[in-house]
C-alpha cells in the first residue's frame, strides 16, 4: 500500500486545518477542506489562505486531481471555486449533500434557482466509493451525525475525518445542527475506530484544551480508542448520546455558520447577484 505525503495549512481565525495530500510516486495531489478568508464585520472576502496552498502546489510542481470537502462546513467558507479556477481538479463531497441543501435551501429561502441535487459538485461520493490520486487509492466512509453528508476519506494509512473527531483531549463533533444526530455520530465514529490502530487521523479543526497551548492536527486510531474523552473504548452509545446531547445544549452557534452554510451548500460559490449587481448573504432572524 502506498501512503500519502500530507501537508497541513492552518487558518487560526477559524481553527481550520486544510490539507494537500500527495502521491509520493507522481505529481498528483488533492486539496481537502480549503478556506476562503472572510471578514464578517466588513462583508469582505480574501484568498490569502487559498493562495498559500496554491503557492505550495506550484512550488512542488503538483497536479491537482481532487478538491474535496469532508462536509458542508459551518465555521468557514470554502475556497473550492477559486482553487478549481487556478489549479483545476474535480470537486467532491458526500452524496447526502442533497439533504443539507434541502434543509438550508429552506432556511435561507434560496428559491427555485438553487439546485438541491448536488450538481454544484463534480462528484457525489457514496459509502465504499473508490477514487484515485495518481497511484494512491482513496476510499470513502460515510460518517454522518455532525451533518448528514459527512465523509471520512481513507487514503493509504491516512484518514481525513472532518469534524467527526477532534483531538482525544477535546472529544467529538457537536450534533445539534439541523440533520445532526448523536447516536448516528457514535456509530460513524465506530467505523473510524475500526480502522487499523496505526492509521493517521487528520482533523479539520483543533480548539486546544485547557491542558495545552499548541494546535494539533494529527492523531491516530489507537490514540482515539484509548484516550478520546467522549468515545474511548468502553463508552456505550447511550452514555455518549447523553454526554453529547447535554454538552450541545450549552453551546452557542458558530460565529460564521450563517454565511458559511449558504455559501458551502453551493460548493463555495456565492449566491447570485441581485438586480443591482451586488451579492448579498442572508441573516434569518430569530430562527435558530
Amino acid at each position: 500500500m502506498t501512503n500519502p505525503i500530507v501537508t497541513s495549512f492552518f487558518d487560526e481565525p477559524t481553527n481550520t486545518f486544510s490539507y494537500v495530500v500527495q502521491d509520493p510516486a507522481s505529481r498528483a495531489c488533492a486539496v481537502l477542506d480549503s478556506v476562503l478568508d472572510f471578514d464578517y464585520a466588513a462583508g469582505h472576502t480574501d484568498v490569502k489562505s487559498a493562495d498559500a496552498i496554491i503557492a505550495f502546489i506550484r512550488e512542488h510542481e503538483l497536479e491537482v486531481a481532487w478538491i474535496l470537502e469532508t462536509h458542508v462546513h459551518a465555521d468557514h467558507l470554502s475556497a473550492a471555486p477559486y482553487l478549481h479556477q487556478k489549479l483545476g481538479g474535480r470537486t467532491g463531497i458526500g452524496a447526502r449533500i442533497t439533504e443539507v441543501q434541502e434543509i438550508f435551501g429552506n432556511v435561507f429561502n434560496a428559491g427555485l434557482d438553487f439546485a438541491r441535487d448536488g450538481s454544484q459538485f463534480d462528484c457525489l461520493f457514496e459509502e465504499g466509493d473508490i477514487f484515485a490520486i495518481g497511484g494512491l487509492e482513496g476510499r470513502v466512509l460515510h460518517t454522518p451525525g455532525h451533518t448528514p453528508a459527512c465523509l471520512t476519506y481513507v487514503i493509504g494509512d491516512a484518514a481525513f475525518v472532518g469534524d467527526t473527531l477532534f483531538m482525544p483531549d477535546y472529544g467529538t463533533a457537536r450534533c445539534d445542527f439541523p440533520g445532526g444526530d448523536a447516536a448516528t455520530l457514535f456509530r460513524s465514529i465506530q467505523k473510524v475506530l475500526a480502522l487499523p490502530g496505526e492509521t493517521r487521523l487528520f482533523l479539520c479543526h483543533d480548539y486546544q484544551s485547557p491542558e495545552r497551548d499548541t494546535y494539533h492536527h494529527q492523531t491516530s486510531v489507537a490514540e482515539q480508542r484509548a484516550n478520546n474523552i467522549h468515545v474511548h473504548e468502553g463508552v456505550s452509545e447511550a452514555d455518549f448520546v447523553k454526554l453529547r446531547t447535554e454538552r450541545d445544549a450549552t453551546l452557542g452557534m458558530p460565529r460564521l455558520i450563517l454565511p458559511s452554510v449558504q455559501v458551502n451548500m453551493r460548493a463555495g460559490e456565492m449566491p447570485p447577484a441581485e438586480e443591482n449587481g451586488q451579492v448579498y448573504l442572508k441573516v434569518p432572524l430569530n430562527l435558530f
